[in-house]
């Protein structure tokens, strides 16, 4: 079933923490490299775990991850890692915190070589599913091949984050998408 075919199953309590999230930003481009890392943090640390759970807890990750700064994720410290692992407004698990910090690392030599992530993402499209997976796992932590999905869906890499007949994907489609170039 379809994210957006499950929204309509949905309780009114649990419909109301997925809509905005469904009609507003998942499958629509985003240009800024911080909201970029930011998705990418929240698609790694949803690994096991449900995506009402992450949604719940957005607010609290882009506060103990400095509002998404790949600049100063990048920069933490044993004692940020530990802040981190003591946090419970985010999930607390030490490889996913770990990846958090390391892939800013690597966002930054990925700026420093091609200008934004968002460039490197351009300069490596278009790129099927599993190649976009091999090209993650060699470059990032912690992204296996529903993760790279999922994070490539959202962010409008990848067709299927809404059924075509979903009103919101004839929004996306006027945002070109990059799977629609």
């Amino acid at each position: 079933m379809s994210y957006c075919k499950a929204i309509v199953n949905m309780s009114e309590e649990k419909k109301a923490i997925h809509k905005a999230y469904h009609d507003k930003l998942y499958g629509f481009p985003i240009h800024d490299d911080n909201e970029l890392f930011g998705r990418l943090i929240l698609e790694i640390n949803q690994a096991g775990l449900s995506w009402e759970t992450i949604l719940k807890k957005e607010a609290g990750f882009r506060i103990a991850y400095h509002n998404y700064s790949i600049e100063k994720v990048a920069a933490y410290t044993e004692s940020d890692r530990e802040r981190l692992l003591n946090d419970a407004g985010i999930i607390r698990n030490r490889l996913k915190v770990n990846a958090a910090i390391e892939n800013a690392k690597t966002i930054l030599e990925i700026k420093d070589q091609y200008g934004s992530f968002e460039k490197w993402l351009k300069i490596n499209h278009p790129k099927t599913k599993e190649e976009w997976v091999k090209l993650f796992k060699k470059t990032f932590k912690f992204t296996g091949g529903e993760i790279v999905n999922e994070f490539l869906m959202s962010i409008g890499y990848l067709k299927g984050a809404h059924d075509e007949d979903c009103l919101i994907h004839q929004q996306i489609l006027q945002d070109k998408p990059m799977w629609n170039k």
